[in-house]
């Protein structure tokens, strides 16, 4: 799991950064960076989704995920977690959960997050992750300077989200295929573009709801792919 402890630190200090950046920079350019942001979330998002072969499992995992998401009222849970931490440590700002959502989910989401994940679980060197945890380390600049401390909080589903995935590769070996890997990365393209449109403020769309449609793909295209 180093390549992930890397990973968690990068956001740690990243973040810490980019609070130094926002007591500085003029609200205009903190608004502007986080335009920005949204739109290279809205491109990161469609260029996964884009190379799925297998959009109707896809479809069918996100309205598991949906009705899983509506009955557990995930949103509603993690909105609560934000106000908790936000009031537990005394912080200010209103944005505290959306920078919590957003950059856990875009850190989360992606294929290199998945592909290291599982390279450092075989046992290999975990290259992909710290080539990843350069990319969050700025990324996590840009987004602090936008969203506020929350931004550094999402280092801790990074370390279980990413140590889980290595913890199981190194158990089951060989069993995670290209494929898999695919779909995967497509369903969570689909969960950007999703978060993409919230940050840009175009409509609210409760994409924690959707998030266990993760989990569905899986056995889906185990099965059916």
């Amino acid at each position: 799991m180093v390549g992930t402890i890397v990973n968690f630190g990068a956001i740690i200090v990243g973040g810490a950064i980019g609070l130094k950046f926002k007591s500085i920079l003029p609200q205009r350019v903190v608004d502007l960076l986080f335009q920005v942001l949204g739109l290279f979330t809205l491109y990161l998002g469609f260029s996964m989704v884009l190379k799925t072969e297998h959009a109707l499992l896809i479809v069918f995992s996100l309205i598991l995920g949906a009705l899983t998401g509506a009955l557990l009222e995930l949103q509603k849970r993690t909105d609560k977690l934000g106000d908790y931490l936000q009031n537990r440590f005394n912080l200010k700002g209103n944005r505290f959960s959306e920078g919590f959502i957003v950059a856990s989910l875009l850190f989360c989401m992606g294929p290199v997050a998945i592909l290291g994940s599982i390279e450092d679980g075989l046992g290999g060197e975990p290259k992909l992750l710290f080539i990843k945890s350069l990319m969050d380390g700025i990324a996590s600049i840009a987004f602090a300077a936008s969203l506020g401390v929350g931004v550094i909080f999402s280092a801790l589903p990074i370390l279980i989200y990413q140590g889980a995935i290595t913890l199981l590769a190194s158990s089951l070996g060989g069993s995670f295929n290209q494929v898999m890997i695919t779909e995967l990365s497509a369903v969570g393209g689909i969960l950007l573009v999703g978060m993409s449109i919230n940050i840009l403020d175009i409509k609210k769309i409760f994409v924690i709801d959707f998030i266990t449609a993760l989990i569905y793909i899986v056995p889906l295209i185990y099965f059916f792919g």
